[in-house]
């Protein structure tokens, strides 16, 4: 049983998310927005069918009109919400969490998340005592927006990407779409026939069913590697249920890493875009792969917090163009700012056409770091541990933006708390594997020491 609530939204498993609790959110938001029209998405998951019914139930009671757009990306949402003229939205997601997780994302009226300020008002309004009121004025839900369709050709119709068109489509690429059988079933595929692609679907039948653990890590990849081999493939696309986030396989079967997926994006940013904002922004956790390409265009790298809005909030305040995570999420300014599968699959198709080349051969122009992610059950004070850290690297350069970061020669390694599980996360990059492994094993051993203060109190 477990329910976060964080920057990017609440999660919860099923037997948390009864009736009274869905409703409990909904009225909340609906007190915390201002008049005016809620849009409202699902990932397709089976248990997001009564959650939109019990939703889309709750605001008509409350006179609020709900958009529904039914099974469809989070990045589809948040371009509603902001095309739109809508007050907010709402996804219906649990985003890469397994099957008896759901929970709900909410958006303002920029199609972008709450941000710390928006989440400290909307958590008050939650924690009120008397938060079931209902109106006497009855609306009814409204599904006549074709988001799909409007999402592609939003992204078509951006100058430097429109500009591209004729050379990725003279490709004819061939590619393998792994959608978990979730939101991104149909909206991928239908993009990539726009690009001339011949698409190979692979789990893309809309059901919600996932075929295997929804997280787009390799180690979930192996039909899709394997599908790109059987079927000769360009490349394997991976995206997670609610779609925000993309993952690669090369032509040869393999796996190129979450990591690399925003790296491929800026590096086509860059390329393709005549006149670019000379500013990339990614998390703490990200890659330092996207320096060395922002390097190679003169290009300045900022680093936030993990979270999308974190990512959003500086890119919008240093002007970048460009941005996304490490975690396979790419946002594009000129598109929407939020995490998207489809801007990155775009992006990636462009590099591949511009350069005439095949994913791994620009992947192997990069350098080959070293990157391992650690997740561990984690149920002691976050700032027990933060000071012995501290206290153990000091002679290092350290940052405090989001956990600890700490710097040493030629490597860094992030410690934070996770926004979306009950763990810590542990990630760690080196151009030495040998010196990553030192270093990991070291800071394992204080958290395992500080997990066993809690143990023992």
């Amino acid at each position: 049983m477990a329910v976060i609530n964080s920057i990017s939204g609440m999660r919860a498993t099923l037997d948390e998310l009864s009736e009274q609790f869905i409703r409990k959110y909904a009225i909340a938001f609906h007190k915390f927005l201002p008049t005016g029209k809620i849009i409202l998405g699902r990932d397709g998951r089976p248990s997001g069918k009564w959650i939109e019914e019990l939703i889309i139930n709750t605001f008509e009671s409350l006179g609020r009109k709900v958009y529904v757009l039914g099974v469809v990306p989070t990045p589809t949402v948040q371009l509603i919400v902001e095309n739109f003229q809508a007050v907010g939205g709402i996804i219906i997601t649990a985003s890469h969490n397994p099957h008896n997780w759901n929970g709900l994302k909410f958006l303002n009226s920029d199609g972008i998340f709450l941000d710390a300020e928006e989440n400290k008002a909307f958590w008050k309004i939650l924690e009120e005592e008397q938060i079931d009121i209902f109106s006497h004025t009855k609306e009814t839900a409204d599904y006549s927006i074709n988001a799909n369709d409007f999402h592609i050709n939003k992204i078509l119709e951006i100058d430097f990407i429109a500009n591209q068109l004729d050379n990725i489509r003279s490709k004819k690429y061939k590619i393998v779409v792994d959608a978990v059988n979730a939101s991104g079933s149909k909206i991928v595929v239908d993009l990539l026939k726009k690009f001339n692609c011949e698409v190979v679907e692979l789990f893309c039948d809309g059901t919600g069913i996932f075929p295997h653990t929804p997280e787009p890590l390799p180690e979930n990849l192996s039909a899709l590697a394997n599908a790109v081999k059987e079927h000769n493939a360009d490349i394997g696309v991976a995206v997670d249920p609610d779609a925000d986030r993309l993952v690669l396989i090369d032509e040869n079967a393999s796996p190129i890493g979450e990591e690399r997926t925003i790296c491929l994006a800026v590096q086509s940013f860059f390329e393709i875009n005549p006149s670019p904002t000379r500013k990339v922004v990614v998390n703490q956790s990200t890659t330092m792969l996207v320096d060395f390409i922002a390097s190679m265009y003169s290009a300045d790298v900022h680093r936030t917090a993990v979270g999308e809005i974190n990512v959003v909030s500086k890119m919008r305040e240093v002007g970048a163009s460009i941005g996304g995570e490490g975690s396979g999420g790419v946002i594009l300014s000129q598109c929407h700012y939020g995490r998207d599968s489809l801007v990155g699959i775009t992006l990636v198709l462009a590099l591949l056409a511009k350069k005439d080349m095949n994913l791994s051969a620009i992947v192997n122009t990069y350098p080959q770091y070293k990157m391992q992610k650690i997740k561990l059950d984690f149920q002691g004070d976050f700032q027990d541990l933060g000071k012995l850290l501290v206290d153990k690297y000091k002679n290092y350069k350290i940052s405090l933006i989001d956990g600890i970061k700490v710097y040493f020669d030629n490597a860094w390694v992030h410690i934070r708390k996770s926004n979306t599980e009950p763990i810590i996360r542990i990630i760690g990059e080196s151009v030495n594997s040998d010196d990553l492994e030192l270093r990991l094993s070291d800071i394992k051993q204080i958290v395992n020491y500080t997990r066993g203060l809690v143990r023992g109190s």
